[in-house]
């Protein structure tokens, strides 16, 4: 008797078969360098997203593609290009959004990489390279699953799937939401699927549930009209590095938790999680403490925590004997599920402002506000989630896990789409340092993830 094209041992046998291809796929798109911040060359956005589209356009399944640039939703100027598509379903089947995104995070020092950033390389099980794990990963995903189910089901595809590969998720998706609102059409869905997110390791799947909300801004400090000589005016002058640092201490507690009356914490239970797996996912050096209070993954899914990622300032080999008259920082937050980025920014402001040292002008800049977002896992879509991650994954159960990170425009798609359910799923693990150089992803979990998907997609279209 011949094994159905749909069975699990067919379509594992199918993804199998398509991955060398798949992986010279995301080769080929990570050499792509798309960053999208605004100092970087829009271009090569640009010809990600026509990589992307004509991808799509091969499959040979959608009914209408459009690459589409819209205008910020806020202030002046337009967003970077997005990849759109849609097949609709038959009668009586639901609709499917897959999402992903084809920019990039900038390569950062490039000393610090074992590899070029932009010129994938393979060690150990592992490729590396900017994008590999954190997005371009999930657009391949959803690329070779539509493939798989394509070919498993043909005349018989009966659910209707959409895809939508954002182009700017790494520069705040700032025109994300005139894209829902201008293409909603393409886009409305009844189960959406963000292909952007974590596993527990390797060998163990994951669902996301839960995401911590974002606060970013720039920050700049004044103390002084212009330099002086730091011999001559230095211990009776304070010069901006000076309130700036003593500023930015004020913003913690001693034992590293944060200061800040006003932000909230969210309270639910979270799987142990050793201090050795800490040191294990962070590289925590030897005889350096953790920080915070609680159970370590409290700290890093539902507590707020507070990173300075930039600071403007002359650097070492540059310094000389001056007081500096303002520096600048970039100041991250994350925000803990239940509160708003907007309140929590507010608590934020005015903390800084109270605790600032000798009187230091501040200037608020860059604002950029993302909220937190909780997964309503009841419905039909997760257990059909977890089911294909189990049989992916070779019968490891998967679990349900909450993010440190952020995924601001989740809660926008909840927004537009109020009645769809939502799946975050993902290639990363805790090796995967996304934003980091030496970015990477195990190709094994890449792999499982493409299978899991194409189960999904398959045994949907098969319930009545």
């Amino acid at each position: 008797m011949t094994e159905s094209p749909r069975s699990l041992n067919a379509l594992r046998a199918s993804i199998a078969a398509a991955f060398p291809s798949a992986v010279e796929t995301l080769i080929a798109l990570v050499r792509i360098p798309s960053v999208s911040w605004d100092s970087f060359d829009r271009a090569q956005v640009e010809k990600s997203a026509s990589f992307v589209e004509e991808r799509i356009r091969a499959l040979g399944i959608f009914d209408e593609i459009r690459t589409v640039t819209e205008p910020h939703a806020e202030g002046p100027g337009y967003g970077q290009p997005a990849v759109l598509a849609r097949r609709a379903p038959k009668p009586g089947f639901p609709t499917v959004l897959l999402y992903a995104h084809h920019d990039v995070q900038p390569p950062g020092d490039a000393a610090a990489w074992d590899s070029e950033p932009f010129e994938p390389s393979e060690r150990n099980g592992r490729l590396y390279g900017r994008g590999a794990a954190d997005d371009k990963a999930g657009v391949v995903v959803h690329l070779t699953a539509l493939e798989a189910v394509a070919t498993a089901l043909g005349d018989e595809l009966n659910i209707g799937l959409a895809v939508f590969i954002e182009g700017e998720e790494e520069f705040g998706s700032r025109s994300f939401t005139s894209i829902l609102d201008r293409h909603v059409g393409l886009l409305e869905s009844d189960i959406i699927i963000v292909a952007d997110s974590d596993n527990r390791s390797v060998d163990i799947p994951s669902l996301t549930v839960s995401l911590r909300g974002n606060v970013a801004f720039s920050l700049t400090v004044s103390t002084l009209d212009h330099a002086s000589h730091s011999g001559m005016l230095g211990g009776a002058v304070p010069d901006a590095m000076m309130a700036a640092t003593t500023l930015l201490a004020r913003l913690y507690n001693d034992d590293g938790s944060l200061a800040i009356a006003g932000l909230r914490s969210h309270d639910a239970p979270v799987p142990d999680f050793t201090k050795d797996e800490l040191i294990h996912d962070s590289g925590l050096k030897v005889g350096v403490s953790d920080i915070g209070a609680g159970p370590i993954l409290s700290r890093l899914w539902f507590q707020p925590a507070i990173s300075i990622t930039g600071i403007d300032a002359p650097s070492v080999q540059n310094a000389s004997n001056t007081l500096i008259p303002s520096v600048t920082v970039k100041i991250s937050v994350r925000i803990a599920p239940g509160q708003s980025a907007a309140e929590a920014f507010t608590h934020i402001e005015q903390h800084l402002r109270d605790t600032v040292p000798w009187g230091a002008h501040l200037e608020f800049g860059q604002v950029d506000l993302g909220n937190p977002f909780l997964v309503d896992t009841t419905g039909s879509a997760a257990a059909l989630e977890m089911d294909a991650l189990r049989d992916a994954w070779g019968g490891a159960d998967p679990v349900m896990v909450g993010v440190g990170g952020s995924i601001p425009f989740v809660a926008d798609l909840v927004a537009r789409f109020p009645d769809a359910q939502i799946l975050i799923t993902g290639v990363e693990d805790p090796q995967s340092r996304a934003h980091s150089p030496n970015e990477s992803l195990s190709l094994a979990v890449l792999q499982r993830a493409m299978l899991a998907e194409t189960l999904f997609l398959v045994r949907l279209n098969e319930r009545d």
